[in-house]
């Protein structure tokens, strides 16, 4: 079933160019175009688990070296049933858009990107793919149009693409010293290598991937690029590209390519441990409801690099079930956010109020999504934070747990402040029309909130089935190497 692999890149390609001649089609079967062949890739998605088998690989050469293992399977997965979902949402949403078509053309380009940035073997595929989703994404980020979202996306532009040249100075060094660009084949050679060139490699590697991923300090772009791109977009950017685009591809580097060191693991811990508490101190701070968000975006993924950071296997397990549940539930938040806008106009929190009568769907999927990030049980993001607290005191670094505890009691305040100022309180606006937001939006909205709830009570399952598989694949480091040259 390997060939399943390059279809997940070539299908989102072909969809883009189908949706752009499709654009003097009635809407409404552009929708049903794109939401089937979101559910397509979704499906293969999902299906390849059952041909892969636990901690074994799928292989493609596409002139690239395609690589399916329990890492590269896991955020493949997250990436392309997040994607459909917000398809779903997106089929009412930009209604009030034109342009739909070119939307949708921009969208598949982005999800291409973002599932060749997981499959590739190599480093200048990777970097290729990265930008392509990239650009799509700087596209999207300015479709409004509007003066705000223009500063944004050129914003986003200027830092993503530092962010690239630095990513493109590492790779140039890695090929310098080894001769490829093969993650696979690289990774024995620079056992040889002196000291500095490592140091070297893995200093613009972090700066580059970490821009990406939204980590303090490379973090000032994200803040501005999420609420102003529609909430689709943001959705996306928040649950799946900077994962995909930072998180996935710097843990894949150090790894499975440079190995993990004591050094490698001490700034990873110091970079997630500083966006954990500067995310949650400036989003609490916040009264545009996206912007908040966003700040919690940067806090979220500094739990993830935090367990990952730890480099033991609770900690890794902790930091990608995190990195899982984190898709959902900020998804689900910026969905909210979205259908809040979409039908009060506003997204000023000292505007809203009162709209858990007005508005039940979201109101309710939007209590779900804030105890799931508050780390409240029954929900997921309460087993993953847990996790990793505990991975930290395992480890002995008890003020590393003491400091993830703060961030999630902060957490708590900042959406009990969301709950209280957009859901209860007073009412300071009411919707535009009656009703809650249109029933696609609404469906996608339940969806994510009951894998939220499913995930916290089955989390055994989940961990056995999709995390373990990836925390395997992280763990055997730079035995990746054996693993993939012995499969061809």
């Amino acid at each position: 079933m390997s060939y399943l692999l390059p279809a997940l890149i070539i299908f989102p390609i072909i969809m883009a160019l189908t949706t752009m001649a499709l654009y003097r089609v009635r809407r409404i079967w552009l929708d049903g175009i794109v939401l089937t062949a979101g559910l397509a890739v979704a499906a293969a998605s999902a299906w390849l688990y059952s041909v892969r088998p636990f901690n074994n690989l799928l292989l493609f050469n596409f002139g690239t070296r395609l690589v399916l293992d329990g890492l590269s399977h896991l955020l493949l997965l997250i990436a392309n049933m997040v994607a459909f979902l917000i398809i779903i949402y997106a089929a009412a949403y930009m209604n009030k858009y034109s342009a739909k078509e070119k939307f949708y053309a921009l969208f598949f380009l982005m999800l291409a990107g973002i599932n060749g940035t997981i499959l590739a073997g190599d480093l200048l595929s990777i970097f290729i793919f990265i930008e392509l989703a990239a650009i799509a994404a700087y596209a999207l980020v300015a479709f409004g149009k509007g003066k705000r979202e223009m500063e944004a996306a050129l914003k986003y532009f200027l830092m993503g693409e530092l962010a690239s040249i630095l990513i493109l100075a590492a790779i140039g060094i890695v090929y310098a010293f080894t001769g490829t660009f093969n993650i696979a084949e690289a990774s024995p050679l620079f056992s040889d290598k002196a000291g500095y060139v490592r140091g070297m490699a893995a200093a613009l590697f972090l700066a580059g991937f970490g821009m990406k991923a939204g980590l303090v300090p490379f973090h000032s772009w994200l803040p501005d690029a999420h609420p102003s791109a529609p909430a689709p977009i943001s959705a996306m950017l928040s649950g799946v590209l900077i994962k995909a685009l930072g998180v996935y591809a710097l843990i894949r580097v150090f790894y499975n390519m440079l190995g993990m060191s004591p050094q490698l693991s001490s700034v990873l811990l110091a970079l997630g441990t500083i966006s954990m508490l500067v995310g949650v101190i400036l989003a609490l701070v916040q009264w545009d409801f996206k912007r908040l968000l966003a700040y919690h975006s940067i806090s979220q993924i500094g739990y993830v690099i935090l367990g990952i950071g730890l480099a033991t296997p609770m900690g890794i397990m902790g930091g990608l079930f995190h990195l899982f549940n984190h898709s959902i539930f900020k998804s689900l938040l910026f969905l909210n956010a979205g259908a809040v806008e979409y039908k009060t106009g506003t997204r000023d929190l000292q505007e809203l109020g009162g709209l858990s009568g007005a508005m039940p769907v979201t109101s309710k999927t939007a209590l779900v999504a804030s105890f799931s990030i508050s780390g409240i049980p029954p929900f997921n993001g309460f087993w993953s934070k847990l996790f990793i607290i505990l991975a930290c005191v395992q480890a002995g670094k008890i003020w590393l747990a003491a400091a993830a505890v703060a961030c999630s009691i902060l957490t708590l305040a900042s959406f009990l402040k969301v709950q209280k100022y957009v859901f209860f309180g007073k009412a300071h606006s009411t919707p535009q029309n009656k009703g809650d937001a249109p029933w696609p939006m609404g469906m996608s909205m339940i969806i994510l909130a009951l894998v939220c709830l499913l995930c916290g009570i089955f989390f055994p399952v989940v961990i056995s089935v999709l995390i373990n598989p990836a925390v395997v694949a992280l763990a055997n480091g730079v035995g990746y190497s054996k693993m993939i040259l012995g499969g061809f």
